[in-house]
């Protein structure tokens, strides 16, 4: 994998899922990112895709309350459609894996700065995707 920077897309396999969702119908879309985001939560072994559920998730956390636009070079030209909200808890799972892959995407990085930018990276990026706790009223006080 060729890595230039600590971004979603900021590698080779994550650029070529860019250009995949460029040349991929409006429509198809979550489909496609839906299906990388579940491969990657069942994989067993090595997460081959690894890179592109990183930059899916960040192209759905892009539409979440204090998500960051992905506008880098290297992620879509196209505008995404807007993403089911079940894609956040999906996104956050694959992110969760990820991240707990000692042997995956961080180990690739050759400087340890970098591998810690990275990990900083997904931390955002669920923080971001996590769903915020349910507003419960547990009494209703009456005065």
């Amino acid at each position: 994998m060729g890595t230039w920077d600590t971004g979603p897309f900021d590698n080779d396999t994550a650029a070529d899922f860019a250009n995949a969702l460029d040349d991929t119908e409006p429509e198809a879309r979550e489909a496609l990112i839906r299906g990388v985001l579940i491969r990657t939560i069942d994989a067993t072994g090595y997460l081959t895709e690894a890179e592109e559920a990183v930059a899916a998730a960040a192209l759905i956390a892009a539409q979440c309350p204090g998500g960051e636009p992905v506008d880098m070079p290297y992620g879509p030209e196209t505008p995404m459609p807007v993403f089911p909200s079940d894609l956040r808890a999906l996104a956050d799972e694959a992110l969760a894996r990820i991240a707990g892959d000692e042997d995956g995407p961080a180990s690739t990085w050759v400087s340890q700065e970098d591998w810690k930018q990275w990990r900083s990276i997904l931390t955002r990026l669920r923080a971001v995707l996590a769903p915020p706790p349910p507003s419960i009223t547990l009494f209703d006080v009456q005065p």
